[in-house]
């Protein structure tokens, strides 16, 4: 998704700075002296980050103003938190945070929204199940309930189902008193959720690219021209393609 110039908390997201890793630590080691200048600086300075992160949560139905300042929350605990002794990159830090904090405002504050028409048809069909309960002492059958309102089974299914409080992926269904299992852990892919971040904080690096860089990068391994292709094309020598190759990798593994 790309952002251009959209209005997010009254923010214009196409001006939004983006710093590189050098600077994200001088200012991590200013604001942890007390600097709050600094501090601020470097919050303003990784908002594309929480726009990064919150594009996987905006087709859920969720205001994007929202999103974006729950992200924004995770972003100044990372900011608060990170130990600038340890030899981590703060997006790599602060990534899990602004998707914890996502998560969590997900869970507590959204609902499962059910149409009017659907919650009337589980009532009904509730109704019909506790009367033939009362009446011949049995469970009444999805058929059954379905010939009395005169609709599709399936329906009666979706519509009963619908209304059960759904099961939350935190809540907790092991435990021997040490680490506890949760849904979540049951039918998550850690690998996928580990690739997906991997992806966000490669895009970020992208972005401090000269735009040759990204230019020979794009040409080599999205349309997979060999260097000499990329050299005919750019007008430089195929050793200075090899350069500005290897360069532009090894800035994306510093992120700098």
């Amino acid at each position: 998704m790309q952002w251009g110039k959209v209005e997010i908390c009254g923010l214009n997201t196409s001006e939004l700075k983006v710093l590189k890793e050098s600077e994200k630590r001088d200012l991590l080691e200013k604001a942890r002296n007390g600097n709050s200048i600094a501090r601020e600086q470097l919050i303003q300075g990784n908002l594309r980050l929480v726009l990064s992160v919150i594009q996987r949560f905006v087709n859920r139905g969720e205001n994007l103003d929202d999103l974006f300042q729950v992200g924004c929350i995770g972003l100044i605990k990372a900011v608060d938190n990170f130990d600038i002794n340890q030899p981590v990159r703060f997006s790599t830090y602060a990534v899990p945070m602004i998707i914890g904090e996502l998560r969590r405002y997900l869970r507590d504050y959204t609902p499962v929204r059910v149409s009017r028409s659907m919650k009337d048809t589980a009532f009904h069909a509730m109704q019909i199940r506790e009367k033939i309960q009362n009446e011949q002492n049995r469970e009444a059958t999805i058929e059954e309930i379905a010939f009395f309102l005169k609709k599709p089974k399936e329906q009666v299914v979706l519509a009963l189902e619908a209304i059960v409080d759904p099961v939350s992926l935190y809540e907790p269904v092991y435990s021997d008193g040490g680490d506890t299992i949760y849904v979540m852990d049951q039918i998550g892919d850690s690998s996928s959720e580990s690739d997906w971040i991997d992806e966000i904080l490669i895009k970020e690096s992208i972005k401090n690219l000269s735009e040759r860089e990204k230019c020979i990068l794009s040409m080599r391994f999205m349309r997979g021209m060999t260097q000499m292709e990329v050299a005919n094309e750019v007008g430089i020598s195929q050793a200075q393609v090899s350069r500005l190759e290897k360069s532009a990798i090894l800035k994306i593994k510093n992120n700098e």
